[in-house]
């Protein structure tokens, strides 16, 4: 490593000795945990590990590759918070306007985001979570606005978010993408409900949003109307993708929870245990080394199609295996209900983490259809059919 990335290194690790929040696993409610977050974001944004990956010019941006696995590694390291909260609004937002936004919405949002204001994602619906191209609720244009009714389902945060990322359908006309459109949607518009979904674990990570007559204006399309497809793919390619480079890296300094509970339940001898520690601890590395080339590959121009959705498939099942061992080896004792904790999910609360690693195999696409984007559009092999005949 460079005396330049060295010394990175060091400056990231003693701002984070004295800044890292220490008790934020305890935060007791939602609203405790929202504070947090927003207090946690705005430190971070001020000491310039907020936005690694965005350009040069944000405060903290333009980061080398290098650069970018210090900043995460040292954050993991210090069990710093994730960013939950600001997750949607420093990934998929920036990625969404920096390729596809016009110059005035990237100088209303962005620094906007930096501030403090928050998004979440309205892409999912009843009926249309995988298959995103059947989604439904309309978008009808009316003058100088699309007035919107429908339903959107399993959008992170919802219920805590400023402004929302939308995909509607404005034709019925044609190919089923065809006919999807782009919007920035202000969350505290009329004929905005938002409900809390209650998760198996006892979070509410996630929420339902009900739009009646919504009314967005045209300034707030993102692209051409019609063109919401190859708009959304910019969205997903870095929730695929990206953001997963950090999970990887937290998924990695989170090995030690797995090695201190082996050591704890007096099976540091048993040899099937520390077979399969060193098999996850390969997958770990290989998931890393993944985002690592996928991030790669995006800065450089040479992404190809279908690189997401491999980190993608990667990262759920290593963290679903990571859970899974932690289960098995902590018994009885670890599956007891204990209080959950938000934001996280290498928390070491085994039996919570266990049950929130199934839904990273569904989450920004499932896994099967990330298997079919590979296997159609980076092997060409044949389509799946559209139906089965016995």
């Amino acid at each position: 490593m460079s005396a330049a990335l060295e010394t990175l290194r060091e400056n990231v690790r003693t701002w984070l000795a004295g800044n890292a929040p220490k008790d934020w696993r305890e935060a007791a409610t939602h609203e405790a945990f929202v504070t947090g977050q927003r207090q946690w974001f705005g430190k971070l944004v001020a000491a310039g590990y907020a936005i690694p990956h965005w350009p040069a010019g944000w405060q903290g941006g333009g980061r080398s590759l290098a650069e970018q696995k210090v900043i995460y590694e040292e954050l993991a390291r210090a069990d710093a918070p994730r960013l939950l909260l600001s997750f949607v609004s420093t990934y998929h937002v920036f990625a969404t306007l920096q390729e596809c936004g016009n110059d005035a919405q990237r100088a209303r949002y962005l620094p906007a985001i930096l501030e403090g204001e928050t998004w979440c994602q309205g892409f999912s619906e009843p009926g249309a979570g995988s298959d995103l191209a059947a989604i439904k609720t309309r978008g009808e244009r009316r003058g100088d606005v699309y007035v919107v009714n429908g339903q959107k389902l399993w959008s992170t945060m919802a219920q805590y978010a400023d402004k929302c990322l939308l995909l509607v359908r404005t034709s019925s006309e044609g190919a089923k993408q065809a006919g999807l459109t782009y919007l920035l949607m202000d969350m505290k518009a009329p004929g905005v409900t938002v409900r809390p979904i209650h998760q198996i674990q006892g979070d509410e990570e996630f929420a339902e949003i009900f739009l009646d007559n919504v009314e967005v204006p045209l300034a707030e399309r993102v692209g051409e109307e019609g063109a919401g497809w190859a708009v959304a793919q910019a969205t997903l390619s870095s929730e695929r993708g990206l953001t997963l480079m950090e999970l990887g890296y937290r998924m990695r300094g989170s090995m030690g929870l797995l090695t201190d509970l082996i050591r704890k339940s007096g099976k540091a001898g048993d040899a099937g245990v520390l077979r399969e520690l060193g098999r996850l601890s390969a997958q770990v590395d290989a998931t890393c080394a993944l985002a690592d080339r996928f991030l790669h590959n995006r800065i450089t121009g040479a992404e190809q199609v279908g690189d997401a959705s491999i980190v993608k498939n990667s990262y759920s099942r290593t963290l679903r295996a990571w859970a899974d061992l932690g289960v098995r080896v902590g018994g009885l004792l670890e599956q007891y209900r204990k209080p959950i904790t938000f934001g996280d999910l290498n928390t070491g609360n085994w039996m919570a983490d266990f049950m929130n690693s199934y839904a990273w195999t569904i989450a920004g696409g499932s896994e099967e259809v990330q298997r079919n984007i590979i296997a159609e559009r980076m092997l060409e092999m044949p389509r799946e059919p559209k139906s089965w005949v016995a």
